[in-house]
């Protein structure tokens, strides 16, 4: 199955909702930075999160970012997306190995630590949107939960999941976000996962039905793994709502990192600094946190940016 996203409504149109499968996605993160599997696992829940985020943008030139950081070994989970179906990310740091929960799975809350979830809009304005909120536990989903609530006031219920193989290599990797439109009140739920009939319901009874079918369903992985697609998982989460899929979009892991690019973030280094460099007659390196590709500047190069 490859790598995409369904966008679908339900309950007439008081529910929105989004899910994704995102193995490859996860798996080009994990060779790109050679994670342990608590990192993959930690950055692929937000990579699958952001590229969910990302789509609930309309414009084509829109940026989303995502900002989990804390005071855990892993320190930070930065993602980029676009509206497009684009997005790249990376950890800070890569190679952190940390003991399996008591339940046996991969400690990502503990990964993270304590910290703030900063989201930030660039949709071309004078200045981008951004909002934050604390962490909850670290465990992503949780975090976004409590952050739309918090800081958009959309109640919503987010599920994420990855699971990772003993050789390291992703198994499986997707989620959900279930919204209810302004006005329809709140749901209860969270999924970070470890590793009916047609009607028209008020607003109450939505969110009766959508927390008795998020406590009867698996966990994402789980779902994943039994070969359910996207477009299964909101059928279960969304049963007895009427749901309605309308768009299906492409996901991949994309890098728009270039010489260029990087020259002209150079550029915006004081003169002095510059000067300094190329006085030290020495070339350096610059690498891409989002693709780890490497970049060489020469004195002659640096003096060229003065």
């Amino acid at each position: 199955m490859e790598d995409y996203i369904v966008r679908a409504s339900a309950a007439n149109d008081k529910v929105r909702a989004f899910a994704i499968y995102s193995k490859q996605v996860v798996e080009t993160a994990r060779q790109m930075h050679s994670s342990t599997p608590v990192v993959s696992a930690g950055l692929g829940r937000a990579l699958s999160a952001g590229l969910m985020m990302g789509c609930m943008m309309k414009g084509d030139k829109d940026i989303l970012t995502l900002s989990f950081k804390g005071d855990g070994p892993a320190k930070c989970y930065l993602v980029t997306a676009d509206s497009k179906g684009h997005v790249k990310g990376y950890p800070g740091v890569a190679n952190i190995e940390l003991p399996l929960k008591s339940n046996g799975k991969l400690d990502v809350g503990g990964s993270l630590g304590n910290g703030t979830l900063t989201v930030i809009k660039d949709m071309g304005l004078k200045e981008p949107y951004s909002g934050s909120c604390a962490l909850v536990n670290g465990e992503i989903a949780e975090d976004l939960t409590y952050y739309f609530v918090a800081s958009e006031q959309v109640p919503s219920s987010v599920g994420l999941g990855v699971l990772v193989a003993p050789d390291g290599s992703i198994m499986q990797a997707g989620g959900f976000i279930i919204q209810l439109m302004p006005g329809e009140g709140g749901i209860g739920g969270a999924q970070s996962d470890p590793d009916g009939e047609s009607g028209d319901p008020d607003g109450d009874l939505v969110i009766d039905i959508i927390e008795n079918n998020l406590k009867n369903i698996t966990s994402v992985t789980d779902m994943l793994s039994a070969g359910l697609s996207p477009e299964n998982i909101l059928e279960k989460v969304l049963s007895g709502l009427d749901i309605h899929v309308f768009d299906k979009i492409p996901v991949s892991y994309k890098c728009d990192c270039s010489r260029d690019r990087v020259a002209s973030a150079l550029a915006t280094i004081s003169k002095d600094d510059i000067r300094k460099m190329i006085d030290d007659n020495e070339p350096i390196n610059v690498k891409c946190s989002f693709c780890n590709k490497e970049y060489d500047f020469t004195p002659e190069d640096l003096g060229k940016l003065l």
